[in-house]
């Protein structure tokens, strides 16, 4: 029960963090492009493959605390960076074409799940 906890402090940090550097990059640099969305799952992938490597090698920490930071908070911070690993695990293991599909139908999948979303709501709504 403690991991789940460790994770929900963890997740509800990263929102609040995604929210505070999507809004600081969209003030620094307009918001015309989706810049906000970008570094944050730029930033999120960084740091995700630095701590991955840290904290599952270098250094011991508790199982809580590695579930709050990599789970929860970058878990909540940008899912993005979940998938960029997961995808490297893959890529490392030779796992090539696991790696191509999983890249093609993760972003043409969440793609066409929001047009459909989106689509859905309009038809709703009307």
């Amino acid at each position: 029960m403690t991991i789940y906890l460790a994770i929900a402090l963890g997740g509800s940090l990263g929102a609040v963090s995604r929210y505070w550097v999507s809004s600081k990059t969209y003030l620094w640099l307009g918001s015309e492009f989706p810049f906000g969305t970008l570094m944050v799952n730029i930033s999120g992938s960084l740091v995700m493959g630095f701590l991955v490597i840290v904290l599952t090698e270098k250094i011991e920490i508790p199982e809580e605390l590695k579930f709050a930071i990599l789970v929860g908070f970058l878990g909540s911070y940008t899912t993005f960076s979940t998938f960029a690993l997961d995808a490297l695990q893959a890529f490392h293991n030779g796992a090539f074409m696991k790696v191509a599909l999983y890249m093609l139908i993760s972003v043409s999948g969440s793609l066409i799940g929001v047009w459909m979303g989106y689509q859905s709501a309009r038809m709703l709504m009307r």
